[in-house]
């Protein structure tokens, strides 16, 4: 960070207990994303294993517990299993666009479908369209929604099938939170295809880097992340590499293939 900036202050949430660990407890400390010099400060923040949401930047901060770890994928040496890039081959015809972070009625739809398929009993099954515009717009760093359309038909732009709040940051892409059509007759695999479309884009573009937020050992919400390879983590000493056991694959109901929020309830 240049020398023009103010430190951050740093506060702490309130422990709650953690959504992906039976019997344990979750505590974040957080700062403010403001002012001209924020999208470098979340830059810097997020080298560190802090996440965005909306203005504000947080990591996890627990008494007892370090499971979460923060992960990215190396873009430039992505390599897809035969697996997906069968799903790479499917899923070639779908139009995708950065759009401006402004929200609409489709991609509401869309989201309120997802919640209701995959995640009946999270914390955003309540979201309306005006949390839904809150989680997109309030953002003090360059964001896009990127759009996952099927084929444009006499130009007239065909169904959202997915989407993803991505944050465009120096050294990455960062994936906030996507989400995807789950409904009778919808293609298998779109949060992966997502997931990997984005890491292609990155390295095309020359960013070294896709973050997919949290990584928790023995959280079956979580373990999808690490098919994605050469991927890292961040520890002690830094970012490393490691290849965890394959996963198994996960049960459809309360398991995202997109990325878990895993945002912030502040009280100061």
């Amino acid at each position: 960070m240049s020398a023009q900036f103010r430190f951050p202050r740093f506060f702490v949430t309130t422990p709650a207990p953690c959504p992906y660990l039976p019997g344990k407890t979750e505590r974040k400390v957080f700062t403010e994303l403001s002012g001209n010099n924020a999208g470098e400060l979340n830059d810097a923040l997020g080298r560190i294993g802090f996440r965005r949401s909306q203005g504000v930047a947080y990591r996890p901060s627990c008494l007892d517990c370090t499971a979460c770890v923060s992960v990215r994928v190396v873009a430039a040496e992505f390599e897809p299993s035969a697996t997906q890039r069968r799903l790479l081959r499917r899923n070639d015809d779908l139009v995708v666009t950065a759009c401006k972070p402004w929200t609409t009625e489709e991609q509401f739809a869309l989201l309120r479908g997802y919640l209701a398929s995959r995640h009946p009993g999270g914390g955003m099954a309540d979201m309306d369209e005006l949390d839904f515009a809150d989680m997109v717009e309030q953002t003090p760093v360059n964001t896009y929604i990127v759009e996952y359309r099927m084929t444009t038909v006499n130009g007239v732009p065909g169904r959202l099938v997915g989407a993803c709040l991505t944050d465009h940051q120096s050294d990455g892409l960062s994936m906030i939170y996507s989400f995807f059509d789950t409904g009778e007759g919808a293609r298998d695999g779109l949060g992966t295809y997502i997931i990997m479309d984005h890491i292609l884009r990155a390295a095309t573009s020359g960013v070294p880097f896709v973050y997919l937020g949290y990584w928790v050992e023995g959280s079956a919400r979580m373990q999808y992340k690490t098919r994605f390879q050469p991927i890292e983590r961040l520890g002690p000493t830094g970012w490393q590499r490691f290849s965890p056991p394959a996963p198994a694959a996960a049960p459809r109901t309360g398991v995202s293939a997109g990325v878990d929020p895993k945002g912030v309830s502040i009280t100061r």
